[in-house]
């Protein structure tokens, strides 16, 4: 018998998947950033022509993030409709019973990862407490700086759960492997963050360990939901409720504290992601993850 399968041409095994019609994994990843920033720089010109010398656009982390919304998001349906050929729910965005449930104990996780490494860095006597917000501001002042804080902490976690945990790692994956997915765009979160305040490469590798932690969200129940609650409850008690800089980033504070323990271990000026203090309240978020998701029967593979 004779194979009549006809051999590809060069260019077709260049830009072609072997498997599939559609592009291999490194022209829709490149195709998907192209996109990205042709999106964000008529967004931008859009925001300086019709919002600029607005006061409360100007400067402000909810605007900032309703524009990522939009590139991260419109770039990716974009991607998924046309280059990848696959639904924009399919990254992991299918509502069911499970849905709410990931979300809220995916927000708090990390209340408990953040308490203790609190209280641990307050017991070796490396955190000191200034103040608590509530002994200056009115009841109504702290509620609405919360409510505010805790908004942009959603978009946050959507928009860069939707990005590398959703198209970054599904689409890496889908060229290699799943467990090179998982790393490589864990490696590409970190070095994303290298262009926060105070970054480090030592930063730079704690957001990438940070990057499989919510990685594992997504291996274990095969959607987002619990991945992007992981990212907005680490970011929330991280800077607001807890005090510490949120990888870098300066936000409103519950507790007002100063650290002054050693930058190896509780992160220094970029916050706790860049200190060996983050590896075992990973390693124990780890687990809450495994112990919560045990018997979970995935409702689809990742595509």
């Amino acid at each position: 018998m004779t194979n009549s399968t006809p051999k590809r041409n060069f260019f077709a095994r260049l830009f072609l998947s072997s498997s599939e019609p559609r592009l291999r994994a490194g022209w829709r990843l490149l195709l998907q950033t192209l996109m990205m920033i042709l999106i964000a720089t008529l967004a931008g010109w859009l925001s300086y022509v019709f919002a600029s010398g607005i006061p409360a656009l100007d400067n402000s982390m909810v605007f900032s993030q309703l524009i990522e919304l939009l590139v991260i998001g419109g770039s990716i349906w974009v991607a998924r409709r046309f280059f990848d050929r696959r639904s924009f729910v399919s990254l992991g965005l299918r509502v069911s019973r499970h849905t709410l449930p990931d979300l809220l104990v995916g927000i708090l996780i990390p209340a408990v990862l953040m308490g203790l490494i609190f209280f641990a860095e307050k017991a070796f006597g490396w955190l000191t407490i200034k103040e608590f917000a509530w002994e200056s501001l009115s009841a109504s002042t702290l509620a609405l700086e919360l409510l505010i804080a805790f908004s942009i902490f959603i978009f946050v976690g959507w928009n860069e759960e939707l990005l590398s945990r959703g198209y970054h790692l599904q689409t890496l994956a889908s060229g290699t492997s799943l467990p090179w997915g998982v790393i490589l765009s864990s490696s590409v979160f970190g070095l994303l963050h290298l262009g926060n305040p105070n970054a480090t490469w030592i930063g730079a590798a704690g957001i990438f360990f940070a990057g499989l932690f919510l990685a594992l969200g997504l291996l274990r129940t095969r959607q987002l939901w619990l991945s992007i609650g992981l990212h907005i409850g680490w970011n929330f008690f991280e800077g607001p409720i807890f005090g510490f800089p949120v990888s870098g980033i300066s936000t409103f504070h519950l507790a007002r504290i100063t650290v002054s323990g050693p930058a190896l271990w509780t992160g220094g000026d970029f916050g706790p992601e860049a200190g060996l203090i983050v590896l075992p309240a990973l390693l124990l978020g780890a687990v809450l993850i495994y112990l919560y998701t045990r018997g979970r029967d995935p409702l689809t593979a990742i595509e």
